[in-house]
């Protein structure tokens, strides 16, 4: 994942905010079968419906220059059963939040677990129950997420008990935020507040302003990322108030909306609710907000990524109506778990998902292999620290690098495995890798990748422009008196690293401790299952 500098003029003026979208009292949408075929990006979804008031939150989206921007999010209603018993999402609009509204008569869950898959299509949105086995003993994803589940592994840190926050922590980034910033009130006055707050409740609410700052400081701090020269653009969007796993599933597609903008990628995070002593934070178990499944065949091979594979297994065990047919490019359900530790399933609407049907500038018959893939590569199971306080669930995007999609993603034998079919259609000598057959199709590939993109007017950076940009990113820190560590075998592009400027010098080396920073991602088994 990437990002590069917009033209000065290339966003539009912020809209007002819209009034919100709200279900009538009892609404209960009919089970709608998933479309297959995808609404414009950015077309409304369906009009809303004024229903009873509720109370509603201005969440403050914060840029380094120009407007504040905002939208409205309105408290969904809550029902007195069980969390898995809900209504969870309903159609939002682009950029409008909408009110999700209860599941009316249920009033008790069955011994055997049901899984909510939610979807949303068109104006409507439903809900199916599908009854599935209950897992063996706490949370199906971790095996430890909630009460009865199995203990974490040693030196794994275990999701039902958040540590209290070290107050030396906080001090350290709060002394980091006046040194580089104007928060407007005393370091020692901001001290006190916060060492009361870690001594009362174990934890500690950082302000808007700390906020934003940890997150693009998490940014600058990441020694995996390429594209950090544009860090202070990084457009905020505090939801931290949210913690319902529906709700988390609706923000994310709205996180998807606010960052596609019809193609003009925009670099986007949104923060949900934190960790905190008794009350973990909720999680998305989804590497990014859009994967496509990988299907098992019987006989061993896979439809779609095989990167994939074992999540999609792992939704169809939940209750995940597998596509039929199975395609190479279906979309996953959100996985996410809330802080009673109960995973949850939610469909993406088809029409926040904004693809790039791939073609090539020279060769017809490369628009007919049907290749696709999505615009915004949103990374969703990264918990992010600021301060101490843990932010489990903080999807971020930027925008692709060219060979991310075209030498990795389609061309990785454990991915797509591309090439030699590109190979073949090329005309290319296979027998031997003498002949670069690989090297040969690699580049062509790459090149339908960028030539489609920018055909479509969707931001994608290429591996030239990007590492000279990561050189002027490193100056800049270097003159700021700052270390810039980075990882050299993610920095260099998979394609043609010799031929970029990336390639030639060494950088200061990881540091796992510096903060803030993206944690290790968590999964469907613990860290310790995965190595």
């Amino acid at each position: 994942m990437t990002t590069v500098e917009h033209g000065k003029n290339s966003h539009p003026a912020p809209a007002a905010p819209t009034r919100p979208v709200r279900r009538p009292p009892g609404f209960r949408p009919s089970p709608t079968p998933r479309s297959t075929t995808s609404t414009a990006p950015g077309a409304p979804s369906g009009p809303g419906t004024a229903g009873e008031s509720a109370a509603t939150r201005v969440v403050a989206v914060v840029p380094l220059v120009g407007p504040v921007e905002a939208t409205t999010a309105v408290a969904p209603v809550r029902p007195a059963g069980p969390a898995v018993e809900r209504a969870t999402v309903a159609t939002p609009l682009p950029e409008r939040p909408t009110v999700a509204a209860p599941v009316p008569g249920r009033t008790g869950a069955p011994a055997e677990q049901q899984t909510a898959v939610n979807r949303v299509d068109g104006p409507g949105a439903a809900t199916t129950l599908v009854r599935a086995p209950a897992p063996a003993g706490g949370c199906p994803v971790t095996g430890h997420g909630r009460s009865g589940g199995h203990p974490p592994p040693p030196g794994v840190a275990d999701e039902r008990d958040p540590a209290p926050v070290d107050p030396a922590v906080a001090e350290e980034f709060l002394r980091q935020v006046h040194a580089e910033t104007d928060p407007g009130t005393t370091l020692t006055d901001r001290l006190r507040q916060v060492r009361a707050e870690i001594d009362r409740t174990g934890t500690w609410t950082q302000t808007t302003h700390e906020l934003v700052f940890g997150a693009r400081i998490a940014w600058r701090n990441s020694a995996r990322c390429i594209g950090r020269l544009y860090w202070q653009s990084l457009q905020v969007r505090d939801l931290r108030h949210l913690h319902d796993p529906a709700d988390v599933a609706q923000e994310s597609v709205g996180h998807l909306r606010a960052a596609t903008r019809g193609g003009k990628i925009r670099s986007t995070m949104t923060v949900f609710a934190p960790d905190a002593p008794g009350r973990p934070g909720p999680r998305i178990r989804n590497d990014q907000l859009v994967r496509y499944a990988g299907h098992r065949a019987p006989d061993g091979s896979v439809v779609g990524d095989p990167g994939q594979a074992d999540f999609t297994d792992h939704v169809v065990g939940m209750g995940w109506p597998r596509p039929q047919p199975a395609g190479r490019f279906d979309v996953l359900p959100l996985l996410i778990t809330g802080p009673d530790g109960r995973s949850r399933l939610f469909d993406v609407p088809p029409d926040a998902v904004h693809e790039v049907p791939l073609r090539h500038p020279e060769h017809p018959w490369f628009a007919r292999l049907g290749l696709r893939w999505h615009s915004v590569p949103a990374i969703s199971n990264m918990p992010l620290e600021i301060g101490g306080v843990v932010y489990p669930a903080a999807p971020f995007n930027g925008w692709y690098l060219d060979t991310e999609v075209g030498a990795r993603n389609l061309a990785d034998t454990d991915r797509y495995d591309l090439l030699p079919e590109i190979a073949k259609r090329l005309g290319l000598d296979t027998r031997s890798v003498r002949t670069m057959w690989r090297d040969r199709a690699m580049v062509e590939l790459v090149r339908a990748v960028t030539y489609s993109f920018d055909a479509d007017g969707v931001t994608m950076a290429d591996h030239y422009s990007e590492s000279e940009r990561f050189l002027t990113f490193l100056a800049k820190e270097e003159a700021a008196g700052r270390r810039c560590p980075a990882d050299w075998s993610w920095i260099v592009p998979p394609m043609s690293g010799s031929q970029t400027p990336v390639f030639h010098r060494y950088y200061d080396e990881p540091d796992p401790d510096l903060r803030p920073a993206f944690l290790e991602p968590h999964g469907l088994r613990p860290p310790a299952a995965q190595a």
